[in-house]
């Protein structure tokens, strides 16, 4: 079936009655163009469509305390770390996070549940008309679908993922009670810009008048943009890593928690028991202990408990899984969305440092990433296995094998990720270490 019949068909069965779920998947993939399928022709510069699907809803963006985030890297865990925070304080809590791995549901939660079937269907059958008059793209109708949903649900606050950069991403419209800028590193390039500044100041759109907000990390190739940009929309800013130092004392990178001492100059220190095991989430950590006294200081009450028990049942409070997330430990499989040069220079190091024997990669990417960057990071003494997850985006597996091979990585082509991993787990000893990478939709497909 043609995408084009298909959509006819979809728009046929919405005039006559409402869809149902799957017919509603359906026709968002067919009618809304999607980047995370399709990639940059998804992309609009600009927040035109925005504005007119939430004046059509009544503007459920306006009052809804929120805590916005944006970053090359890191975003998506603290967002989730700062979810799980504030639903221990009690808060009822939304999060709206990209992309999903398993489900589109997962992108618009609140107290970590789902939105569910029933409620997607039928918003999109209610303005399915006038979605086919705006023309929005997938990630602006799903922002839109998420701030509707979160005003019926009158949540206390909300956590807010952008997409992709900030200036011009589809929830730049919220007027936050504190903004987070992760990091900066190379990615969308073709969209954002050709150096870290010219990314920096896409990210640095988000940061408003009176907004206080927060940088992950000192990077002194970008610190500039944000203190020009705050300073121009007379803001407050702090860098995180100036606030607190969060310092991993006990750590085996296959354990299920790791325990870290947070520091601060002008503060007690404190211990935190974290599920998030990956040593890159210590960066994370501190922009949310920041965040949380910021939070404090606006008298949106955050306890130290919950603080340490939001740290503590990430998992379990958000559904967050996919960053360096333990699939099996006989023999030990795991798995991480990073993608980026910047995202996998953090994970090889510690993908590296595991005892093992030998080490398995089912690898997978996608065609507009700077693939020989990526590939230059991975270690030549693994034993590779190639495949290309179920998306348009995906690079053909024998296209990606020729190109590791140009930096010695070695392996075999699978017709999917699944056979991939199959072929992995039967060659591996329980002594050997299996990893799962490369990009957020090859690990979709087997968390």
């Amino acid at each position: 079936m043609t995408c084009n019949y298909k959509f006819q068909l979809i728009s046929l069965l919405c005039s006559v009655n409402q869809l149902n779920y799957q017919q509603t998947l359906d026709y968002m993939l067919s009618a809304l163009p999607m980047f995370h399928r399709v990639g940059p022709a998804a992309y609009k510069a600009n927040l035109d469509n925005t504005y007119l699907l939430l004046d059509l809803l009544g503007n459920p963006e306006k009052d809804l305390p929120s805590i916005h985030i944006a970053g090359t890297n890191g975003k998506g865990s603290t967002s989730n770390m700062l979810a799980s925070v504030l639903q221990e304080q009690g808060y009822k809590t939304a999060l709206y996070t990209s992309p999903h791995l398993r489900d589109f549901r997962e992108r618009i939660r609140v107290n970590g549940e789902p939105v569910s079937e029933e409620w997607v269907s039928s918003f999109v059958s209610k303005f399915k008309d006038d979605f086919d008059r705006i023309q929005p793209s997938f990630f602006e109708m799903t922002t839109a679908m998420a701030f509707a949903y979160f005003k019926e649900m009158k949540v206390d606050i909300a956590v807010i993922e952008t997409g992709l950069g900030g200036r011009l991403d589809s929830t730049n419209v919220i007027q936050p009670k504190v903004s987070i800028i992760t990091n900066i590193g190379w990615d969308h390039m073709h969209l954002l810009g050709n150096t870290l500044k010219e990314i920096a100041t896409e990210k640095a759109g988000i940061i408003k008048k009176d907004v206080p907000v927060i940088v992950s990390e000192t990077q002194e190739e970008v610190k500039e943009v944000f203190e020009e940009k705050a300073k121009s929309a007379g803001t407050e800013l702090y860098f995180a890593n100036s606030e607190w130092s969060c310092v991993a004392e006990h750590y085996h990178p296959i354990a299920d928690f790791m325990v870290v001492e947070a520091r601060s100059k002008t503060k007690p220190g404190f211990e935190i028991i974290s599920d998030l095991t990956g040593t890159y989430q210590l960066k994370n950590m501190a922009a949310v202990i920041t965040c949380v006294d910021l939070l404090n200081k606006q008298k949106f009450t955050v306890s130290h408990e919950a603080l340490l028990k939001g740290l503590l049942n990430v998992k379990k409070n958000t559904g967050f899984k996919g960053r360096w997330y333990i699939l099996q430990k006989n023999p030990v499989i795991l798995c991480d969305t990073a993608h980026n040069v910047d995202g996998l220079t953090q994970i090889i190091p510690i993908l590296k440092s595991v005892d093992k024997e030998k080490l398995h990669i089912v690898i997978g990417m996608v065609e507009d990433k700077e693939v020989s960057k990526v590939l230059n990071l991975f270690p030549s003494d693994a034993i590779y296995y190639f495949c290309k997850a179920n998306i348009p985006r995906g690079m053909d597996a024998n296209l990606l094998q020729s190109k590791a091979a140009e930096f010695n990585l070695k392996g075999e082509v699978y017709t999917s990720v699944a056979s991939a991993l199959s072929a992995a787990k039967e060659n591996a000893t329980n002594k050997d270490l299996i990893f799962v990478g490369g990009s957020t939709f090859t690990v979709a497909e087997v968390v």
